[in-house]
């Protein structure tokens, strides 16, 4: 599922209605105490204060848990969204709730008519008998980025005959959507987005269009409308300035009308990748500013939205307009084809100083302009010259596309995001990239880029926090002065230098004391890692990829937070070296590694992936790598020269994917603890010395797809399988070269379906 960025701002929305102290205290000098029946004590027994029929009267909560009435136990205040601003601790007991932070009330009355809860932390489901669903004029609620538990959304959410804002969103309901919502009918905003479940229903959804007359806003972001016909929004509201469907999973032609409602502003549809339609010729909604068309089926025609859509100030995709205003375009993932056009016959025209009857147009170039994306798409030949003279231009977006030629020389240094992976760029560096002092991520990877680029071409970047020049394999990094002061990049966090024809450590890392990302994978560099790097306080260091090089020997590496070392494909010679404790990610295969696997591997209690294949590994599986299942996830250790039996306790919630044993000399039977890794997707054990029948109880995985148990001493029948749909998933399974007598049972091969399916997903 596509993730669509989400811009957090403290919510207007709010929530419920009682009367707040000050109110209560005025209104009981006015009201007698006879008013008062022992029908409202007992019909609310949970509160101090009784509803009034017309006075929603009702005790002061203590906190936010006591005013929603739930059960602590099922539901907690946790720490909220990282993004959110911490809670405020205003709600005490006494207090006049007016002034509590989050709560509105009317100036008249005294009822409370808005509650934020936004950002609360709140966790656990919110029942049906909360005293949430009591407060009658409530107007305004917000109980977005909390966590209920992917609970349903209740249908007493449409109760609140008052209710004009409503917004629900990333608070992790599940479930179908409640059409009593649609009941809301003086609804102005509706936001329900967020990836966490909600489904909605063709029923629900034309209730909801048919009564909510006044919507102005509709945001269903990543809700399930799989099973809506999209010509289900065709009567919306006339007054919607906002509608968002992003990644809504809608299939079908998409609504004409819906571009012709007049105050539409924003209309984004994206990642709707089986919604088609077409924009109209004219008569579009004269205020749209911001139209989402990426990964739709929409055909796009420039010219028509350049003569219609004079108010866009962003547009996704294709369309550049005459708009002097224009800050932001969007234009990725369209697979639009051919060069960058010449945009003078798009962008705003001027004359020129030597007008004259037959004069010529020029171009304006679009000054405002702070952020373009090209990218994801079929575009070619040279970047165009204008590019690369917007003196507001800070983000340019071109990556993955077939841009070829040399690099121009930037005339402005206002950019601070430069992205042009993945295309044919060739030639050198320009040296202004030298002068971008702003630079904040730089990404020039996966193309032809040439020349000897020194390293302290960046050393006056000192914004600089991401560097990619990877795959350039015509590129040559050198260091050609050590002296420190020539490298003041203390603050970069990645360095990416793979492929780059490098044979030595750059001596650029000795500033670097915040990297925590290092990739100089496919290079030449030889011998060990030098005695200044390893000096080189890089705590944060988390990301270490030193593969394909021809490294000999590689010590005690002392950075203590690596959390991801790759040194396979190396020349590496001795003992296994062993990670730093909080590694979850550690190859060194194919070097030259012998002697045992040390039982401080075991330490390891946060890894989930270790190759050691192809090595010269001896002796016997340390057991207490079974232990390591309930979190490790790939263990290949094949062609090695390990002997013994395979561990025989693997732990129960074993979390293994696949299991790579082959080439070794391993003996014994197989553990039958391994139907306790109902994740196995891969089991190799071709090539050992494993005496055993045939594991007719690995029947039962669900996930295993390739099963290789050839060259071994396996015996005896198959046997028959003894569920219904043995292996229901295995694809690939290799029983040759080993002494099974008997026929082959009918049955077991009359069920293997994953074998009949043509259009399975490759197995990795």
């Amino acid at each position: 599922m596509k993730k669509k960025e989400i811009e957090v701002v403290k919510a207007e929305l709010v929530l419920p209605t009682h009367l707040c102290l000050k109110q209560i205290q005025r209104q009981a000098l006015e009201t007698s105490e006879a008013n008062l029946s022992g029908r409202e004590l007992e019909e609310f027994p949970s509160l101090r204060t009784t509803f009034d029929e017309d006075i929603a009267m009702q005790a002061m909560p203590l906190d936010k848990l006591s005013f929603l009435n739930v059960d602590r136990n099922s539901f907690s205040v946790v720490d909220p969204y990282t993004f959110c601003d911490p809670p405020k601790n205003s709600w005490k007991m006494g207090t006049d709730c007016c002034g509590w932070d989050g709560v509105t009330c009317d100036t008249m009355t005294g009822h409370v008519i808005a509650v934020d809860l936004s950002c609360s932390g709140l966790q656990g489901p919110i029942h049906p008998n909360t005293t949430l669903f009591s407060h009658r004029h409530l107007q305004r609620l917000n109980l977005a980025f909390n966590n209920f538990d992917e609970s349903t959304i209740s249908s007493k959410f449409g109760g609140f005959a008052n209710m004009t804002h409503l917004n629900l969103s990333w608070s992790s309901f599940a479930g179908n959507f409640p059409s009593e919502i649609s009941h809301l009918s003086k609804l102005v905003s509706l936001d329900l987005s967020g990836y966490d479940g909600i489904i909605m229903k063709t029923p629900s959804l034309k209730r909801l269009v048919q009564n909510l007359t006044h919507l102005t806003e509709l945001v269903l972001d990543y809700v399930d409308m799989s099973s809506v016909p999209p010509n289900s929004f065709m009567n919306l509201s006339s007054y919607l300035t906002s509608l968002s469907l992003f990644d809504c999973g809608l299939k079908g032609r998409f609504p004409d009308n819906i571009f012709h409602l007049p105050n539409l502003q924003l209309l984004d549809v994206r990642y709707n990748y089986n919604l088609t339609g077409s924009l109209p010729t004219y008569n579009w909604s004269t205020p749209l500013k911001s139209l989402g068309l990426s990964e739709t089926g929409f055909p796009i025609n420039l010219p028509n939205l350049i003569s219609n859509l004079k108010s866009l100030k962003r547009i996704c995709p294709w369309s550049l307009l005459n708009n002097a205003g224009l800050t932001s375009l969007d234009l990725s993932g369209n697979n639009f084809i051919g060069q960058v056009p010449d945009f003078s016959t798009n962008w705003t025209q001027v004359s020129s100083s030597n007008s004259s009857s037959n004069s010529q147009s020029v171009s304006q170039i679009p000054s405002k302009l702070v952020g373009l994306s090209l990218s994801d798409n079929l575009l070619n030949g040279t970047i165009p010259s204008w590019l690369y003279d917007i003196p507001s231009l800070q983000y340019l977006s071109l990556d993955n596309n077939r841009f070829t030629r040399q690099i121009d020389e930037f005339q402005h240094d206002s950019l601070r995001y430069l992205y042009l992976r993945n295309n044919n760029l060739h030639g050198h560096l320009p040296i202004s990239i030298a002068k971008l002092v702003k630079l904040f991520y730089l990404d020039i990877s996966f193309n032809n880029i040439s020349g000897h680029l020194e390293s302290s071409m960046f050393s006056k970047l000192e914004t600089l926090r991401i560097i990619d020049l990877s795959h350039n394999p015509l590129l040559s990094f050198h260091t050609y002065s050590y002296n420190i002061a020539d490298y003041t990049l203390p603050k970069l966090q990645s360095l990416s230098l793979s492929s780059c024809n490098i044979s030595e450590f750059p001596y650029i890392l000795k500033s670097m004391e915040n990297l925590n990302r290092l990739d100089l994978s496919n290079n030449q560099i030889n011998g060990s890692i030098p005695t200044w790097l390893l000096e080189v306080k890089m705590d944060s260091l988390s990301y270490l990829n030193l593969s394909y090089n021809a490294l000999a020997r590689i010590g005690h590496l002392p950075w203590k937070n690596l959390r991801y070392l790759d040194l396979h494909s190396n020349l590496l010679e001795g003992p296994l070296p062993v990670p730093p404790l909080d590694t979850y990610f550690f190859s060194v295969s194919r070097n030259n590694l012998t002697g045992e696997i040390p039982l401080l591997i075991c330490n390891l209690s946060f890894l989930q992936y270790l190759d050691l294949s192809y090595n010269h590994l001896s002796n016997m599986i340390p057991p207490c790598l079974g232990n390591l299942s309930n979190h490790l996830i790939d263990l290949d250790l094949q062609s090695n020269n390990l002997h013994g039996t395979i561990p025989s306790k693997f732990a129960k919630g074993c979390y293994l994917k696949s299991l790579k044993l082959n080439g070794n000399q391993l003996e014994g039977s197989l553990p039958q603890s391994l139907v306790h890794c109902r994740k196995l997707e891969v089991l190799d054990l071709g090539n050992n010395k494993i005496n055993s029948t045939f594991p007719i109880w690995l029947e039962t995985l669900p996930e295993l797809r390739v099963l290789i148990l050839r060259s071994n001493n396996f015996h005896s029948a198959l046997g028959n399988p003894k569920t219904k749909f043995p292996f229901p998933n295995l694809r690939i399974i290799d029983l040759s070269h080993n002494e099974f007598r008997g026929l082959l049972p009918t049955k077991f091969f009359k069920y293997l379906k994953a074998m009949m399916n043509a259009n399975t997903d490759k197995v990795n």
